[in-house]
């Protein structure tokens, strides 16, 4: 790129730091960075138009875990380690609402649901049996019975006769959220590059040089808030998966609104303007699904189209809308991997589909790792 001297000067010049990814983690980062550093010069580069990923391209669910995933947690994790998760997940939510405002982000407060097919009896069994030790589990977090159940609507087919009802879950506006904080972001003066790919860097003695497909540059400090992409910058403990999704046309006098999760979470959907938003199916082929490439299958759609058919619309016609997808970042291990990778780098990924939930705390964490 041809840069003149005057962009040079104020775009790429004295920079304190700079950080990769405009997501929820990147933005969150670069706020508390400020709050910390408020003369400091703060850049971000984003690969996209708008930020890539998962963040402006996830279901908006303000959810903590349902029943049945949080007892599949406690199978790979100690009760306090399943603790300490809903507990980030919990006051991360906070913090989102907190920093933007419930109007801001559309917040509604009308819970989150878990549905069981009728073929999902062992999965039903083992939720009514554990509900109890679940909610004795929360209860020094929530000072209160988190999941309850309740008789399944009469809208919803081939489900199991009663589903798990949590009243401490929303739901919110993705794309109201991100456009909050892109403007909380740039009103403090931190400025945002997009279409920019940040190819490789280096941690020198005082600062990190960083190269583009653009342009390079001197920064004192890199963040790295790339989650399904770290792969590219050598982070190979985040394997990136990625999440189909589509939305019906509106339909009158929509029988349900708040969130739902069904087979462990694999598949969620909820109202937002009279529609339906249904994704999910990433185990009906989870090799294929571990890609950075945004785009649809025709295996996963058809089953989210008989899901809607079968399940959640079964008397009632519908129409697609609108499909896409997101990347998001997983692991072995659920817990966000946040580090000090050498002395002027730092990362804050694997959000393991969680980033509404916990971006804002991965972001103030990743920013706290600077001395």
């Amino acid at each position: 790129m041809n840069l003149s001297y005057w962009e040079i000067k104020t775009w790429l010049s004295n920079i304190d730091f700079t950080i990769v990814g405009s997501g929820i983690v990147g933005l969150n980062c670069a706020l508390r960075l400020k709050e910390k550093f408020p003369k400091a010069k703060i850049l971000i580069l984003e690969k996209g138009m708008l930020p890539q990923g998962a963040s402006t391209k996830n279901a908006g669910f303000a959810c903590f875990g349902s029943l049945s995933e949080i007892i599949d947690d406690l199978k790979d994790h100690t009760e306090e380690e399943t603790l300490n998760l809903v507990t980030q997940r919990f006051n991360g939510l906070k913090r989102l609402r907190e920093t933007l405002g419930d109007r801001s982000i559309a917040y509604k407060n009308w819970g989150g649901y878990e549905l069981f097919l009728k073929t999902d009896t062992e999965l039903y069994q083992s939720c009514l049996e554990q509900h109890h030790t679940i909610n004795t589990l929360l209860e020094p977090l929530f000072k209160a019975p988190v999941f309850q159940w309740k008789a399944t609507s009469s809208g919803f087919n081939q489900v199991q006769p009663k589903y798990s009802f949590n009243a401490f879950e929303g739901q919110i506006d993705t794309g109201k959220m991100m456009e909050a904080l892109v403007l909380k972001v740039q009103g403090l003066g931190i400025k945002i590059l997009n279409n920019c790919t940040v190819e490789s860097y280096e941690d020198l003695i005082n600062s990190v040089e960083i190269r583009t497909n653009h342009f390079s540059f001197s920064t004192k400090n890199l963040f790295i808030a790339t989650n399904g992409f770290s792969k590219a910058l050598n982070l190979t403990e985040v394997v990136p998966a990625r999440a189909q999704v589509l939305i019906t046309e509106p339909i009158p006098n929509l029988h349900f609104k708040g969130t739902f999760h069904l087979d462990k979470g694999y598949y969620y959907f909820r109202n937002i303007d009279g529609r339906v938003l249904l994704g999910g199916g990433r185990h009906l082929d989870f090799k294929t699904e571990e890609t950075t490439e945004f785009g649809e299958t025709a295996l996963i759609q058809g089953q989210l189209e008989q899901l809607l058919k079968t399940t959640i619309l079964p008397n009632t016609d519908f129409k697609i809308d609108h499909r896409w997808s997101g990347i998001m970042g997983v692991g072995k291990q659920k817990k966000a991997l946040v580090k000090k990778l050498s002395n002027h780098v730092f990362c804050g990924v694997r959000l393991g589909g969680m980033g509404i939930a916990i971006g804002s705390t991965i972001g103030k964490e990743l920013a706290d790792l600077l001395d």
